[in-house]
């Protein structure tokens, strides 16, 4: 907004004749003294809106300066030769990140130089108004803040209304509010649940049973601050500015700058994310080095697994045991010590899935048909579940910690609590189950498997069949032999997404090849899943569709396992059937490293390193796990040649050359 100023002679030094406060450009109250008023949300609000020393009071509640700044004229409407860039819309921004951290006269000194104001006299009052309950006032100058479509007026002085009816109720003053309700709101709203439920707070017991039900905080909290935010987006930008804009553009700054590099992999601080030059991670620090050989298995190695706190690693083993490693803390891989902790023998079968509880107290391995729970101090067995048909191909800890789960082939879901007691078997699984993940929400559960037979709704304990359902035309049908057909296109291989709580599908997909793997995003946003022949997909659970695939690494026999890594789960990693890992960045597919370094045969597994987000772990038929790291750094503080790298020899049978 242009404010016109008197224009001086010569500029003259700054003299301001008020005491400023700092604060977020949403709280432009003045703080009076004892002409002042304190309303109900705890702010002190000055009574005067007029002026102050005989300066004018501007829009944003901030005395101008009168005569003492000279104003400054520049040619053109544009900030420097960027024809994009508005030069008042980028001095109002200043205006306001100045008051917002603190530099409340040099925000009032360039508002005089500019002749620019951050807000409208009107806006100033509007939000006086609604942090001090001056209801009435408030909507009248709503039309005058370019709030013209008549919908968005009423569902504004309805949003007005709510908040004066709950104060009301909150203040015990029930005939009024029963006013309000009628002769306000009901007029607003076209919603009559949304009435009924506003009717219901009126049998509230206290204010204190209102606060809850409603899920509002009082007129003495947040709750008039929530509103003027509600109330911000209908009235436009130009005229109300959002609070704190500057900073949420340098934040989509950040975030765009992340996104853009590919080998991102630093926390997102003042540290690593300088205005001054563009974000860059090197390529070096990126874990593409073996710093570690664990060699213990006699046998193919097929699944590995860190604990929460990124200090143990256990694998399994078609040798029939499964191994707790001890990985030091040490940040020098040449001096960290890695041993074995504990071998699991008691396994009649070789061991496939692997999962830590979430304290890391238990470790629960399968084998074959067979689920046994280890203590993780003492590597005793504590408990062994003999409840499955066929292999047990997924074991899952529960988000919460109070329990795990588990899937078959025999096309069974169980639900175990901590000590190993059954608690729910989820019956009329439509697939031979070969992973599933859940959701770190809670929300969702993700099977994969094969063998797909179309199932019935069912009640009770069983799996229900409601949510979408992408099926081919006719349903496939079983041919005695667990496989489906369809005519020309079977459809054998399926991805069903399940809501964990109610049991319904809410997705299930056939898929034209096999499944093996599934991991779930911490966002609980993407399942990341590996597909034969030689993909993996990664799919949008929100949205219900492939968002990406990711190409090179070779799969066609065997069971291959992938995993989201780095520190924001920016990197996909999977093994190979050609002994390499394959490292891709997630948002954009690009295929970042193609690692080798294992012998022969398949790369089954791969984990990324929950606590250190520099290290993650691969396991091979080759009998071995290697733990892979950045390039270790010379004395000089330059990074060392791979063919320098000496492999850590500490530890029981940790290394072979």
């Amino acid at each position: 907004m242009h404010v016109q100023h008197p224009e001086p002679a010569s500029a003259s030094s700054v003299s301001i004749d008020f005491v400023s406060e700092a604060g977020p450009s949403s709280l432009t109250l003045d703080k009076a003294g004892s002409n002042g008023f304190t309303n109900g949300n705890g702010f002190t609000v000055s009574k005067t809106n007029g002026s102050i020393n005989g300066s004018s009071s501007m829009g944003n509640g901030i005395p101008k300066h009168g005569s003492s700044i000279a104003r400054v004229s520049l040619p053109g409407t544009t900030l420097y030769d960027d024809p994009y860039v508005d030069r008042e819309e980028f001095v109002r921004l200043v205006i306001q990140s100045l008051r917002d951290v603190g530099y409340i006269e040099s925000a009032a000194t360039l508002e005089a130089e500019s002749g620019y104001s951050l807000e409208a006299t009107e806006v100033t009052e509007f939000r006086r108004y609604v942090l001090s309950a001056d209801w009435a006032n408030a909507e009248s100058l709503l039309s005058q803040l370019a709030v013209v479509d008549k919908e968005a007026l009423w569902e504004a002085r309805f949003l007005i209304g709510r908040q004066k009816y709950l104060e009301l109720l909150e203040a015990r003053k029930t005939t009024v509010a029963l006013q309000v309700l009628r002769n306000e709101l009901a007029p607003l709203s076209a919603n009559p649940e949304q009435l009924h439920a506003l009717s219901s707070l009126i049998m509230c017991s206290d204010p204190e049973d209102l606060r809850r039900r409603a899920s509002w905080d009082g007129a003495s909290g947040t709750s008039r601050q929530a509103l003027l935010s509600e109330l911000q987006d209908y009235i436009p930008p130009t005229t109300m500015i959002p609070p704190r804009r500057f900073a949420a553009l340098l934040t989509q700054l950040r975030y765009y700058q992340r996104e853009r590099c590919i080998y991102h992999n630093t926390p997102m601080n003042a540290a690593s994310f300088s205005l001054f030059s563009d974000h860059h991670c090197d390529r070096e620090g990126f874990p593409r080095v073996t710093t570690t050989i664990l060699d213990v298995h006699t046998d193919e190695v097929w699944n590995v697994a860190w604990s929460h706190d990124g200090l143990r690693l256990a694998s399994a083993s078609k040798d029939k045991t499964a191994i707790i490693w001890r990985i030091g803390s040490d940040a020098e891989p040449s001096s960290r010590e890695c041993v074995v902790e504990f071998t699991l023998r008691e396994h009649p079968f070789p061991v496939g899935a692997l999962a830590w509880s979430l304290d890391d107290s238990i470790l629960a391995t399968s084998a074959d048909n067979l689920i046994s729970l280890w203590d993780t101090k003492t590597g005793k067995c504590i408990h062994t579940v003999d409840s499955h048909s066929e292999t047990v191909s997924a074991l899952v800890w529960l988000p919460d910690g109070s329990g795990f789960m588990s899937a078959s082939l025999d096309r069974k879901i169980s639900s175990w609590d901590m000590a190993g007691k059954l608690r729910d078997d989820w019956t009329g699984v439509p697939i031979r189950v070969t992973d599933m993940a859940i959701a770190p929400d809670m929300k969702r559960l993700v099977t994969i498997g094969m063998g797909y037979i179309a199932a019935s709704p069912t009640t009770g304990d069983g799996v229900g069949s409601r949510g979408v359902s992408r099926e081919p035309t006719p349903p496939p049908t079983s041919n005695g032999n667990g496989a489906a057909t369809n005519g020309a296109r079977p459809s054998d291989h399926w991805m069903i997404v399940y809501d964990l709580k109610t049991k319904t599908v809410e997705l299930s997909l056939p898929t034209d090849g096999e499944l093996t793997s599934v991991k779930i995003s911490e966002d609980s946003q993407f399942a990341l899943i590996n597909h034969a022949p030689d993909e993996v997909h990664l799919w949008d659970l929100t949205e219900g569709r492939l968002a990406r695939k990711f190409t090179g690494q070779r799969q066609g026999h065997h069971v291959i396992r992938s995993c989201f890594g780095g520190i924001d789960g920016n990197f996909v990693l999977s093994g190979s059937e050609d002994r390499n890992v394959y490292v891709w960045h997630r948002d954009t597919g690009v295929l970042l490293e193609v690692l080798p370094g294992h012998g022969m045969g398949s790369v089954n597994s791969v984990a990324w390193n929950p606590r250190n987000e520099r290290m993650f772990a691969s396991c091979s038929d080759d009998f071995t796990i290697r733990i892979w790291e950045p390039l270790p750094y010379d004395t000089g503080g330059a990074p060392s040649s791979a063919g320098d790298i000496g492999l850590n020899g500490k530890g029981k049978g940790k290394v072979r050359s």
